[in-house]
């Protein structure tokens, strides 16, 4: 266009935008959202009241944020640091960083207006959604600052810097003021004008998704976060105080991850219901069907007109574009896949590039830009998780807000979601740990994304996950977690069920894990019908002599022996030993972790012929063919030490007892139930050699092991109280005896039987 600029036309606000228009532009509105997560209660204005525009040529005085919060709720902290700021010595740029949705405008808003409500400051507000929005914004700013429309034109048409005209005045404005540049979710379109500047007459707010970028160096940063539950919880009751219980909005707090946004849509529908009221309960029980969808209701319900940054299921995906006008596409791919898992910290280890490579979704150098991309629009936060016990490091981990990924889920084809689940399972199997590769802890972190892929799972994936379930309940066990490793077996046994059908191998295979946990957790009982149920089954259809029916013979003898069948657990086992052997080879794991269970069983009938011949000749195959350290090798010397004690050798027993407590206690740690187990069998050796002050000691030591780990009703754990009852007694410290003694007789009657013989035991003790 040739000639002269135009002349500037002073821009007016309308409605829910900010239109600016000057001759040769287009109209620009100007949408600002609001995030905010408190609102007034029943019966109160839509709008917050807001303050009568100043002489300035448009509304940047009031900020356009829908309804204002009239309480910001845990924002204690926050709120006086930026007080402080906002009211001592001017100069300085704060930026509030965190996920859409967390309340990062309704903090900057308050701050606003207790600036302006106090004459402090004069407000001025400005949204950095868009180019065009942040470029007309600051130029209002010029305006509301004293620019001539001559400077503003010039501005306009190029003859002169736009920002430094904005610049200039807010350096020479006669007042101090406070300047709000909202959703600058885009940091390059702030350093490309040179917009964001420290002044000696005012303070700068940003709100912002993007937590690190080089636009916020050399200003305070402040991370805005989700609400901590008891906040969380009185948002929905200021909102909803009808819908009820403080307990119950706890509830609903909860399975809505303490998201402000969330929690608004939420208390908002459950106020303005009209043919429906339903109680907080019940809205957080339909959640599970479609948690976006009804969270999203909220909104329409609230003012009618549902916005972007106001609907979980639109909020992030502004990030997602913008991660794609960077030319990062693949963000959204990795985020669809972290949809797959559960909202706990995920393991960076899971990610490795390799392994996300070979899915095929991401190429191996796109992974790390792509999550770095999520972390730096506040998407995805990086993490650490304790490590476990025994000195097990932190594990560095990944975390996605449960709503980000319910929305993300829910928005993700069809097709696709088979193609991520399936790469789900493969990048979890590839992670896990080999026997005893890693340490607790990070099988832990494994259980809960694999308990979200068998209930997110259908008939094409089942057997990838079901697969996973098995081997990740395996490692589970092994770390000694029964309860976890219990509840991971059921999920995966029903999961199998559901889908597969009930006699489907991986449904048996799931259910064969969970007997072997219930008979470590002390329910010998449930363990016995479990296994005898898996047994008939794999009789019926795979035949006496394959090897997973074998193997339910293995799992069923146990639970067997503990309830005193001992000559049917002992043919059980021998059939699964000698079975196992012939069809898999001696070297089989299968079979050597069934010969070594034989050595116990064979000490406990007595066998002292068989007992010698079979059991070095196990811990030697064992050693050779699994490693020194292998948990069937550890299991075959346990027995081995516990059959030379108990067939009358406790002098040679203690030494083989002592390395391996020493080879578990370095292996699997001092308080892994094996290890406790152990330990008690040291305790009984010594115990043999009437050194009774030390066998009260290893005792104790299990008792606190177990009690940890195992029910108050265990068997194993009521057979240590009748134990130590009886050392204390021999070791001449009646009272505690008979104190001791006291208190295990009742559970031995009712847990073990009137007639078993640590009940009898903790009699003697008392001389009953």
């Amino acid at each position: 266009m040739s000639g002269p600029p135009p002349p500037y036309a002073e821009g007016h606000a309308s409605g829910h935008g900010r239109v600016f228009q000057s001759a040769g532009d287009q109209h620009i509105t100007e949408h600002h959202h609001h995030a905010h997560h408190y609102a007034p209660g029943p019966g109160a204005s839509l709008f917050a009241g807001t303050t009568t525009p100043g002489p300035g040529p448009d509304s940047v005085r009031v900020p356009l944020v829908g309804r204002a919060p009239a309480v910001l709720r845990d924002r204690a902290d926050l709120m006086r640091r930026l007080r402080t700021a906002v009211g001592g010595d001017s100069g300085q740029i704060h930026v509030l960083h965190g996920m859409g949705g967390c309340g990062k405008t309704a903090v900057a808003h308050a701050v606003f207006t207790e600036s302006a409500r106090d004459g402090a400051r004069v407000g001025l507000w400005v949204n950095a959604s868009e180019r065009l929005s942040l470029r007309a914004g600051m130029l209002a700013v010029a305006a509301d600052r004293g620019a001539a429309p001559g400077e503003l034109a010039a501005a306009h048409s190029g003859q002169r810097a736009a920002a430094d005209l904005v610049w200039h005045h807010l350096d020479h404005s006669a007042e101090p003021w406070l300047l709000v540049i909202d959703n600058a979710d885009d940091p390059a379109i702030l350093e490309e004008g040179g917009w964001l500047r420290a002044s000696p007459r005012g303070t700068v707010l940003v709100t912002t998704r993007y937590a690190t970028s080089r636009a916020w160096r050399g200003a305070v940063l402040h991370p805005v976060g989700v609400l901590p539950t008891e906040d969380a919880a009185q948002v929905l009751c200021d909102l909803a105080p009808h819908a009820g219980t403080p307990a119950a909005a706890e509830q609903v707090a909860l399975r809505l991850g303490c998201l402000p946004l969330a929690l608004t849509l939420a208390g908002s529908y459950l106020h303005h219901q009209l043919l429906e009221s339903w109680s907080m309960d019940e809205y957080r029980n339909r959640l599970e069907a479609d948690p976006t969808g009804l969270i999203d209701q909220g909104a329409a319900l609230d003012s009618g007109r549902p916005e972007s940054r106001h609907l979980v299921s639109r909020t992030w995906q502004l990030s997602l574009d913008a991660l794609v006008d960077q030319g990062l596409p693949e963000a959204t791919t990795l985020l669809r896949l972290l949809s797959c898992w559960s909202p706990d910290p995920l393991p960076l280890a899971v990610l490795a590039p390799a392994s996300l490579g070979a899915t095929g979704l991401l190429d191996t150098t796109r992974v790390e830009p792509a999550l770095r991309g999520l972390l730096d629009h506040s998407l995805a936060a990086i993490v650490s998780a304790p490590g476990g016990t025994d000195g097990e490091q932190p594990v560095r981990c990944v975390q996605v807000h449960g709503v980000l990924l319910d929305s993300v889920a829910s928005g993700t084809p069809a097709d696709q979601r088979r193609a991520l689940t399936e790469a789900a399972a493969t990048l979890l199997e590839a992670a896990l740990p080999a026997d005893g590769g890693v340490g607790g802890g990070f099988v832990a972190l494994l259980v809960p994304h694999t308990v979200r892929l068998l209930r997110e799972g259908d008939v094409r994936t089942a057997e990838r996950v079901v697969g996973l379930a098995i081997c990740l309940t395996q490692r589970v066990h092994e770390t000694g977690d029964y309860s976890a490793a219990l509840a991971l077996a059921q999920e995966a046994a029903g999961a199998a069920e559901r889908v597969l059908g009930a006699e489907h191998q991986l449904a048996l295979s799931a259910l064969q894990r969970a007997g072997r946990s219930l008979f470590r957790l002390g329910r010998i009982a449930e363990s016995e019908e479990v296994h005898r149920r898996v047994l008939r089954v794999r009789e019926r259809v795979l035949g006496p002599d394959h090897p997973d029916t074998l193997e339910s013979c293995h799992g069923l003898q146990q639970p067997l022996f503990r309830l005193g069948r001992r000559a049917e657990a002992l043919s059980l086992l021998r059939r699964a030993a000698d079975g196992l052997r012939s069809a898999l080879g001696v070297e089989h794991p299968r079979a050597l972790r069934s010969r070594a269970m034989l050595i116990e069983e064979l000490a406990t009938a007595g066998d002292h012929e068989e007992f010698a011949q079979v059991s070095p000749e196990t811990v030697v195959d064992c050693e050779r063919h699994l490693g020194a350290d292998h948990p069937t090798t550890l299991s075959a010397r346990h027995a081995y030490a516990f059959g030379v004690a108990r067939l009358g050798a406790p002098e040679d027993a203690e030494p083989l007892t002592r390395r391996v407590l020493a080879d578990r206690e370095r292996v699997q740690g001092p308080t892994h139930p094996m290890t406790l187990g152990v330990v008690v069998l040291l305790s009984q050796v010594v115990a043999a050699r009437e050194r009774w002050e030390e066998a009260v000691e290893l005792t104790r030591r299990a008792i606190s092991g177990r009690e940890q780990a195992l029910t108050a009703e265990s068997p194993l754990l009521v057979e240590n109280y009748s134990q130590v009852a009886d050392y204390l007694a021999r070791a001449g410290r009646t009272a505690e005896a008979e104190s001791a003694a006291r208190a295990a007789l009742p559970l031995c009657e009712r847990v073990l039987g009137p007639n078993h013989p640590e009940t009898l035991r903790a009699r003697r003790v008392l001389g009953i």
